[in-house]
């Protein structure tokens, strides 16, 4: 899994197209202020149900740690399948996404799911320190 977070003072996104035609149409246009934005490709190994939990649970840590950093509590998860070589099936990384949703939603964070199978218009204000930046690589 390949993971690339912001720090973010806002974050703005906009349906823009379909990028798998069988994704539900809809057209969406949110922001959310004050959050950790996170940008994950679920890869092909990551499916495997012997990494599957552990993948899941050192993504939550990360998540977690970063948006401690700042204090964050919104958390918006956007799948981005061109981070690394490879993509997981469709179908497992929504599966993921969600349960990663529900995992830090239990924990009192205000989760936000971009919508899975488009390609979206972005607005992305960003604070300046260096942790407001991070790419993490999970194995």
């Amino acid at each position: 899994m390949k993971l690339l977070c912001f720090q973010a003072k806002r974050f703005r996104w906009k349906s823009h197209s379909k990028s798998l035609p069988d994704a539900p149409d809809q057209e969406v246009e949110e922001a959310v202020t004050d959050s950790l934005v996170v940008f994950l490709q679920l890869e092909p190994d990551d499916e495997k149900e012997t990494k599957k939990v552990s993948v899941l649970r050192k993504a939550l840590k990360h998540i977690k740690w970063l948006a401690n950093k700042r204090s964050l509590k919104n958390i918006v998860l956007h799948s981005f399948a061109h981070l690394g070589a490879e993509a997981a099936a469709p179908a497992s990384a929504q599966s993921f996404l969600i349960d990663l949703a529900q995992r830090l939603q239990e924990t009192d964070y205000r989760v936000w799911l971009t919508p899975f199978g488009y390609f979206c218009e972005w607005d992305l204000s960003v604070y300046g320190d260096s942790l407001a930046k991070v790419w993490k690589e999970i194995d």
